[in-house]
């Protein structure tokens, strides 16, 4: 199989290759710049807990040491502090960090990544696709044609696969605009961030009445200062003014030493791509939907993107096209993101607007404040993630299923449970490596030794019904679990969102969970290029091959591809991947007949089940 092609050296389209990687698929990425991002201080994100872990675990580097995790947040109206959230270790703060800093760790880690190739100065204008994969050609000093299973647009709002692919990208343009510093000072809350409506100095030049401010690391902050709709110039003097007089009003009287560091006009657009999957050519991030109203939470959007469409080009890439479950990936995230932008259209203009009837209603300033600061710590209508409720993953008429403390289609906690070698870790180190995963609830086992219960009780019939589920499962074992109770058995995405929570050990409906949330029975077309997948070769795997543009009407052939052979001639390799086809064949036959003995009859397998 050829590697999958990612255009666009941002974060989302290195923390795909990377995800990829893991999981064992070779990738090129596409850079069209020279491999080095130059420092922004004033371009910065935040993001939550899950994709904080999302980028540790893929690149092995923590990132709180990069970044700032605020110790509580302050609500102002005036001169009146109207809320206060402080952070502990069971709501933890988001985590701010500049945009560079994370590419940074992104391109470090792809460094060390021997399946992952980055063609640097190399500008996509050119695709084109077949049944059997995709060509794309770059120009520039090293322009070449290169050839993939897939090809993913990375490659941000002015996405050039996008357009290549005539996909449409309606919504609107300049939601808001933010005037945006970056600086070195001491203010009076050095680890807490600041949301001040309405403040009481006066200011010179526009203003919409709203500023925000966010530690980072060193003693840096970023400022943002909301403007009022229109196009007003915002010159480098009326910056400094405005930087001033927020530090003068924050520190009653006297203006503080500070350090501008960096400076920018941030314009938020809310835009949504018609459609993200054209056969083989796939898109995500900026390339796909434009979010974030409240000027820092687009790119968090962007790395779930990455997470849900890893696992699957992965299973793909291995097993075969399943359309269904790349299918899945539009569905999921665009609903997801689609939700969040509704949410933002229809409460924004009422939270910005005041004024009205609303305006006179006791307790509606104090509930608008928190509702733009839940925004900002990614919680609530306008903050919160979407979940995968509504996924046509999502099994159907389980006789078994259970509620537990995650809803179908979120993610889970990351409780500890138990590996399958006896070790205590927790749940989501095991996800990102491509397997669904298996969780039972058993409370005691983290007391005694593994081999005192792991032959014991429901164990040996769990053990049986995981062996035998369509794609290969981790089995894991935690003490407890929100809302479950005892034997309660879980099935896990690989991206870490629930299938669905099984009350006991309960084979069929098992089976039928996890064969859903694969996108269904697969084809006999899958089934043959499952029996032809095999593990990457080395890194050379990755170079790219010069190809003469495609003719149309001619059927280039990848290293894919298989000719067509007459018996005579199934010699040699044919004739072993023949064989391996057959075998694998006769392994799927055999894990559906074992199924059905743990369905009606109890296994015979081993005396223990």
């Amino acid at each position: 199989m050829d590697p999958v092609i990612v255009t666009g050296a941002g974060p989302v389209g290195l923390t795909l290759a990377l995800a990829l990687a893991r999981q064992e698929v070779p990738c090129v990425v596409l850079d069209e710049g020279p491999g080095k991002d130059e420092p922004r201080p004033a371009r910065t994100v935040v993001l939550r807990e899950d994709a904080v872990a999302l980028v540790e675990r893929l690149t092995g580097t923590p990132l709180a040491g990069l970044g700032s995790r605020w110790a509580g947040w302050r609500s102002m109206r005036r001169k009146q502090v109207t809320r206060v959230v402080e952070f502990d270790d069971a709501d933890p703060a988001p985590l701010h960090i500049a945009q560079h800093e994370l590419t940074a760790v992104l391109r470090g880690a792809l460094d060390h990544e021997p399946l992952v190739k980055v063609a640097v100065d190399s500008r996509l204008d050119a695709v084109e696709q077949e049944k059997s994969g995709v060509t794309a050609h770059t120009r520039g000093a090293t322009g070449t044609w290169w050839r993939g299973s897939y090809l993913v647009g990375c490659d941000g709002p002015r996405s050039t696969v996008r357009k290549l692919q005539d996909i449409r990208f309606p919504g609107r343009t300049a939601v808001e605009r933010y005037a945006v510093a970056a600086l070195r000072t001491e203010l009076p809350w050095s680890d807490e961030a600041l949301l001040h409506r309405m403040p009481p100095w006066r200011t010179a030049g526009p203003s919409a009445g709203e500023v925000v401010g966010r530690p980072l690391p060193d003693g840096v902050w970023r400022l943002d200062w909301l403007l009022p709709p229109g196009k007003d110039l915002v010159t480098p003097e009326l910056l400094v003014n405005r930087v001033r007089e927020t530090l003068t009003g924050w520190t009653d009287g006297s203006t503080p030493a500070y350090e501008l560091l960096d400076t920018g006009v941030h314009t938020v657009h809310h835009r949504l791509a018609r459609r993200w999957r054209v056969g083989r050519v796939l898109l995500a991030g900026d390339a796909a939907h434009l979010l974030g109203a409240l000027g820092t939470q687009g790119l968090e959007e962007g790395l779930l993107d990455a997470d849900n469409l890893a696992w699957k080009l992965a299973l793909a890439w291995h097993h075969g096209p399943r359309e269904a479950l790349l299918d899945s990936y539009q569905e999921e995230r665009r609903a997801a993101i689609s939700a969040r932008l509704r949410a933002a259209d229809q409460l924004l203009p009422l939270l910005r607007g005041g004024g009205g009837l609303r305006s006179y209603v006791p307790g509606a300033a104090r509930g608008n404040d928190a509702l733009l600061a839940d925004g900002h710590l990614g919680r609530g209508t306008l903050g919160e993630p979407g979940t995968y409720a509504a996924s046509p993953l999502a099994p159907a008429n389980l006789t078994g299923e259970v509620s537990v403390g995650t809803p179908a289609g979120a993610p889970v906690a990351d409780v500890r449970v138990t590996a399958e070698d006896g070790t205590f870790v927790r749940l989501g180190s095991r996800l990102g490596r491509g397997a669904l995963l298996v969780v039972l609830v058993a409370p005691g086992t983290g007391v005694w030794d593994r081999k005192h219960w792991v032959t014991a009780g429901v164990m040996p019939r769990l053990a049986a019904a995981v062996t035998a589920l369509p794609h290969h499962a981790e089995l894991l074992v935690a003490e407890s679990y929100p809302g479950a109770a005892a034997h309660t058995v879980l099935l896990v995405r690989p991206d870490g969102h629930l299938v669905t929570a099984l009350g006991g050990v309960r084979p069929a409906d098992l089976y039928a969970a996890a064969e859903s949330a694969l996108g269904g029975a697969a084809s006999g077309a899958a089934a043959a290029e499952e029996g032809r997948a095999r593990r990457p070769g080395p890194v050379e795997r990755a170079v790219p091959a010069v190809r003469p543009p495609l003719v149309p009407g001619r059927r280039t052939a990848g290293r894919g591809d298989h000719c067509p052979h007459g018996d005579a001639e199934l010699t040699g390799p044919h004739r072993r991947a023949l064989l391996r086809i057959v075998t694998d064949t006769c392994v799927r036959l055999w894990r559906r007949v074992h199924m059905d003995l743990v369905r009606y009859a109890g296994c015979v397998c081993r005396p223990s089940c």
